[in-house]
């Protein structure tokens, strides 16, 4: 009788177990392509995948309050157009930092 035989419901070994903090980072991968806008598609995106595949770091709780804000106004704080509220401000900084965009002098 094999291993497999003997455990019937173990998991298959090419099955990765999925830590919390993993399944945070798959959805805010997904919410980070799908916007609404193309522009912030094309700006949270790539950041997204980069924390997704452990190139980058962040407090995760403050991105997925970032990512509740609307497009319009996010993309107003990463350009600098408008001036970006206090609580936002590492994420924005870290989002600018990540793709070479410096605010508005």
């Amino acid at each position: 009788m094999t291993d497999r035989m003997a455990d019937p419901l173990a998991r298959p070994a090419s099955t990765p177990d999925h830590s919390p903090e993993e399944a945070r980072l798959r959805r805010l991968r997904i919410r980070g392509w799908r916007r609404g806008t193309k522009e912030m598609d094309m700006i949270l995106g790539p950041w997204c995948d980069a924390l997704a595949d452990r190139r980058e770091t962040c407090d995760l709780d403050a991105l997925e309050a970032l990512m509740e804000e609307n497009d319009q106004d996010l993309y107003l704080w990463v350009s600098g157009a408008v001036p970006t509220p206090a609580a936002h401000g590492p994420m924005i900084d870290r989002l600018r930092a990540f793709h070479d965009i410096a605010p508005r002098a």
